[in-house]
């Protein structure tokens, strides 16, 4: 809430990762920004997968600056959280005024 108040809605994505990355810093929360997970199909890794932040190596936040969430949304992060192996998504939308946000469990 406090990057979403401070910063104003419309801005990149990235913007909105940074400022949650100091917001945590200040606050003495362990996050990673950025951590590289291997993609592998059948044995062999095809891509690697890099979530916005990971919050107590358990919680990936995703930002988004869009009208509103969409079914692939929810769907992109339920394969971040199999591919990482956490339980807990939490998208972020800076699209507008008031912070919308959606919790996602695996």
């Amino acid at each position: 809430m406090e990057v979403s108040n401070k910063l104003g809605p419309g801005l990149r994505e990235k913007a909105y990762e940074r400022a949650l990355c100091l917001e945590l810093t200040k606050r003495q929360i362990a996050f990673s920004q950025q951590k590289v997970f291997e993609v592998r199909y059948d044995g062999e890794l095809i891509d690697t997968l890099i979530p916005d932040l990971i919050i107590n190596d358990c919680i990936i936040v995703d930002t988004k600056v869009v009208a509103a969430f969409d079914p692939s949304h929810e769907s992109q992060m339920l394969t971040y959280l199999q591919i990482t192996n956490l339980r807990l998504a939490i998208l972020l939308n800076f699209k507008n005024r008031q912070l919308a946000w959606k919790r996602i469990v695996h």
